[in-house]
């Protein structure tokens, strides 16, 4: 039985915030993986997409999503499904957010125009 302690999670930083690794294809052989972004106030992530599902729950803070051209707001407690090949970019409000999210394994970033990023560190 695979079990990840809490020491072992793995963070990734980014200009933008953290990324900290509960489960993924190397962090415990996960089909799935899961991990918490801590983003910093006002961070933007650029305009990009996934080659699948990813499933936002934020936990804390505030963020603007632009989602396949919409705009929504978010906070506490909400929860967004974002689409494989549709456009999006989080910003956080003015004290950041913290959400937990997954995706499937291997899940590849796209850059908006359509050049391949590949595997995010958090994810694989």
């Amino acid at each position: 039985m695979p079990v990840i302690r809490a020491d072992e999670a793995r963070r990734s930083e980014t200009p933008g915030g953290v990324m900290t690794t509960f489960a993924s294809p190397t962090q415990g052989g996960a089909a799935t993986a899961l991990w918490r972004v801590d983003a910093k106030p006002d961070a933007a992530g650029p305009l990009h997409d996934f080659d699948t599902e990813q499933v936002w729950a934020f936990t804390a803070g505030k963020a603007s999503i632009e989602l396949g051209g919409e705009n929504v707001e978010v906070a506490p407690g909400d929860t967004v499904v974002m689409p494989r090949s549709t456009l999006r970019r989080v910003t956080a409000g003015p004290e950041g957010y913290s959400a937990v999210v997954t995706a499937a394994a291997g899940a590849t970033a796209l850059l908006a125009d359509g050049t391949v990023h590949g595997v995010p560190s958090w994810i694989a």
